[in-house]
């Protein structure tokens, strides 16, 4: 990772307890504003931050993968989502579907992924900080401002909007 990319994420981690206090602020705001906020910083970060030189999301975090993505993953990897899941997978203690370990197994050490025109629909929104209706996902969006880079700028971008 870019050494400026660890230095916000830094940042963020130290920020983060300041964050939360400020989602309380967040979650009072109507939709449509927060969604206005949100998808001006979202677009304004995701052309600043190139990904591949980060890839803090695959290393450090797993999506969620519904059963579409296994199968869709099974069959870009010729093989039966049965195996899949036992090659690749665990429940976790909410019952969803999870990589067994961190980072991605389909992350290359370039950053690239090699599923990538079949990667998990999770890992296609992510930061996922352009959703409509974002107030419904405040809570994981907070977990990803000590992940992902454009998370952090946007959040403290709105930060000093607001």
């Amino acid at each position: 990772m870019i050494d400026k990319y660890q230095t916000l994420l830094n940042t963020a981690k130290s920020r983060y307890s300041e964050t939360r206090k400020f989602f309380k602020t967040l979650k009072k705001m109507k939709s449509q504003e927060l969604d206005q906020l949100f998808e001006k910083n979202h677009v304004r970060y995701s052309e600043e931050i190139n990904c591949l030189d980060c890839a803090n999301c695959c290393r450090g975090t797993g999506p969620l993968l519904k059963d579409r993505d296994i199968n869709r993953l099974a069959k870009t990897l010729r093989t039966k989502p049965k195996r899949f899941i036992d090659t690749y997978l665990l429940r976790d203690e909410e019952g969803d579907m999870i990589f067994r370990e961190l980072p991605c197994p389909f992350i290359d050490n370039n950053n690239f992924c090699i599923v990538y025109e079949d990667r998990p629909a999770a890992c296609r929104d992510y930061p996922h900080t352009d959703r409509h209706n974002i107030k419904k996902y405040l809570k994981p969006t907070l977990e990803n401002y000590r992940i992902c880079p454009i998370v952090y700028l946007t959040i403290e971008e709105i930060k000093n909007t607001i």
